[in-house]
């Protein structure tokens, strides 16, 4: 059977693929991610998504309308919070896959966002299916979490690029939310110590 697997990023493609590989499915990537910001991110996780595919022997398919942000952007429209955030998040990106299946001849598609232990799996399955449905193909769902400290262990051993965010900009403000605010109580010490001392 082959699939085209949604590629969120090099490091969480390693054990989906495996395990594709071991259930006697050949998997074909597919990289689309407008969520990735800013752009040397972006460009960051595209070398790691490379160096996966050369060294696995994964075909990959890249996603042809380049940097998303403006895009990515527009199709929020102003939805920050997670839990608003990220169902259209990945419905931007499976729909996408989904597309890209059927023009290349693809029944089945999934994605290695079920790899990670962040992300809301019972979402990105109603997504996935309802996405299927629309384009009369199969959303092919597993728990790839299992794999998740194999997964880890190959792409150290790989040397390849292990992002500390999900990708977008509010995940990334999340992320150093409490050291934003350490640094914006040292910063408001420090200018009301400047301003006493020097203070006429």
């Amino acid at each position: 059977m082959k699939l085209l697997l949604h590629t969120c990023c090099g490091p969480c493609t390693l054990y989906p693929l495996k395990a594709l590989c071991g259930m006697g499915i050949q998997a074909y990537g597919f990289f689309h991610n407008p969520n990735i910001h800013p752009f040397r991110e972006y460009e960051r996780r595209i070398e790691a998504m490379e160096t996966v595919a050369g060294a696995t022997g994964l075909p990959m398919q890249w996603d042809r309308t380049g940097y998303g942000l403006h895009y990515w952007m527009d199709e929020l429209k102003n939805k920050t919070d997670p839990s608003e955030r990220c169902p259209v998040c990945f419905r931007i990106r499976l729909e996408a896959t989904a597309q890209t299946a059927v023009e290349l001849g693809f029944k089945i598609f999934s994605t290695t966002l079920l790899y990670s232990r962040y992300q809301r799996h019972d979402i990105i399955l109603e997504t996935g299916r309802s996405v299927a449905s629309l384009y009369g193909i199969d959303f092919f769902y597993h728990n790839f979490r299992t794999g998740w400290d194999e997964g880890i262990r190959l792409s150290k051993e790989m040397e390849i690029y292990r992002q500390p965010y999900c990708g977008c900009i509010f995940s990334e403000a999340e992320r150093y939310q409490k050291r934003a605010a350490r640094l914006a109580r040292r910063l408001s010490s420090d200018s009301s110590e400047d301003i006493e001392t020097r203070a006429p």
